[in-house]
This record gives structure tokens, sequence and C-alpha cells, in this order.
């Protein structure tokens, strides 16, 4: 088998963890938002809380073929992880400057269905390689 394609299950292994920790940081961050938070601290404290479950889950199920020891894997994985919340925080904040007629909500949704492929890949090909 070729090791640098995915497989079907490390796919649907990905999706599925990518889904519950998106479920934690969503949830989180719109229902801090709700409460008053500013949208940057929401999405900063969802991030945090989902960060666990996106690295256990990964770890166990996702890239569990990967060959990375868990010292050389989170912090690589914690490095993926900051630079696609940077890129969501970055993009989250400009979307809500720029056209501030859009609910915090659905700007969050998206930006974090486009960080997602993102993440995938980097984990994929190095965090867990």
């Amino acid at each position: 088998m070729n090791d640098h394609l995915p497989t079907p299950a490390s796919i649907s292994w990905f999706t599925l963890v990518g889904i519950a920790a998106a479920l934690v940081h969503y949830v989180v961050a719109v229902s801090l938002e709700a409460w008053q938070l500013t949208p940057g601290w929401a999405n900063v404290c969802g991030f945090a809380l989902a960060f666990p479950v996106s690295y256990i889950g990964h770890r166990r199920w996702s890239f569990a073929q990967q060959t990375a020891s868990h010292w050389q894997a989170l912090p690589r994985f914690l490095a993926v992880a900051i630079a696609g919340f940077a890129a969501n925080q970055l993009l989250l904040i400009s979307l809500l400057h720029g056209y501030s007629w859009l609910p915090f909500w659905l700007v969050l949704g998206l930006v974090m269905v486009v960080i997602a492929v993102s993440t995938y890949v980097l984990s994929r090909y190095w965090a867990f390689k």
C-alpha cells in the first residue's frame, strides 16, 4: 500500500473526529458569544476546549497507522492546530469586520470548514508522519 495516500478509513475517522472537535469548538464559541463574550475570545475558548478532543481522536483513530511517537506528534499537531487556529481567527475577525451584517455563528461555521482541509493535509503528511 502506498504510504503517501490516505486510506478511506483514515479519511472517515478524520471526518468523524473533526466533526466532534468542530462541534465542541462551535458550540462553546457560539454559546460564549451569546453570553456577551467578544467573538475573538469566544473563538479562543472554543479552540482550547476542542483541541484535546481533536488530538486524542486523531492520534487514536485517524492516524493510528502513523509511526510518530506521542512526544513527536503532540508538538507537531499543536503547531498545526495553532497555525490553523491563527488562520481561523484572522479570517473570522476580518470577515466580521468587513461584513459586520453577517452573524457570528454563520461566519464561524464557514471559517471552520475552510480551515479543516488544510489541517487534514498538514496532520497527515507532517504531524503524525
